[in-house]
């Protein structure tokens, strides 16, 4: 198990550029402005599409029920949240929080074209203070949004502050391919491909090699599983997904 050396390192990186703290906030924020009308181009692009499989696997083990309050942290745009009313029912209650307002636009939008007009709470607020009540929700989930948030250890302190006794975190999040060779392809099309693909189909190369940076600044997959249990996580576990290019973390306040 890896050990965790320092608190939010990642805190003074933008994908491979080195800023302060506050300049990352609003670096990330300028990322997700520009690219929230096509937040499911950009994923397809950074996936190959498998992003759609992915997340149904990650909301079904959270066993939706009405009975379940959900907290989707940095999920503006409704993909999870929206996978999770359709099993949980009509009665589910659902907060979505995203520290960006063009990201909360795009959810909610999105919410009355399917005829979601109850039942959601659209949130702005920061993954690092989030602001809600202690022991507020049965569930926590952060899909793609942990790599962009600046101090990953406040936002996991208080991911387990605001979950019930009992209540659940669940993270899907871009991660570590294991295989040597697999992993060299993988390379290789992240930062050969996936930039000029988002120069061609988005006009914003920029923001995609962030985003393909952000991907191995991350933790890999024991070091975050570590950094939960600092955070007071219990029974905390990951299944990879794809041979590691994403992974589901998991724990449990107990």
């Amino acid at each position: 198990m890896a050990t965790v050396k320092n608190k939010n390192k990642e805190s003074q990186w933008f994908g491979y550029k080195r800023v302060q703290p506050d300049e990352k906030s609003r670096l990330v924020e300028n990322v997700f402005d520009s690219v929230a009308s096509r937040y499911d181009l950009m994923n397809d692009l950074m996936s190959g599409g498998i992003h759609r499989l992915w997340k149904n696997k990650f909301v079904s083990m959270l066993r939706p029920s009405a009975s379940k309050h959900l907290l989707d942290v940095a999920g503006g745009t409704g993909d999870i949240a929206f996978r999770y009313r359709e099993r949980a029912g009509e009665k589910a209650k659902i907060t979505v929080c995203d520290i960006n307002k063009e990201m909360l636009k795009v959810g909610q939008d999105r919410a009355i074209d399917r005829g979601y007009l109850k039942g959601f709470e659209w949130v702005e607020g920061n993954a690092e203070s989030l602001p809600f009540p202690d022991n507020s929700y049965h569930l926590y989930t952060i899909s793609f949004g942990l790599r962009n948030v600046p101090k990953i250890d406040d936002a996991l302190e208080e991911a387990f502050r605001v979950l019930k006794p009992g209540g659940q975190f669940f993270c899907l999040e871009f991660s570590q391919v294991k295989n040597p060779t697999f992993r060299k392809i993988y390379d290789e099309y992240s930062f050969r491909i996936i930039p000029k693909i988002g120069d061609l189909v988005a006009k914003d190369r920029d923001s995609y090699q962030y985003l393909v940076e952000s991907i191995r600044q991350f933790p890999k997959q024991d070091e975050l599983a570590a950094r939960m249990k600092k955070a007071g996580f219990e029974q905390v576990r990951y299944v990879n997904l794809s041979g590691g290019i994403a992974a589901i973390h998991t724990g449990t306040k107990l």
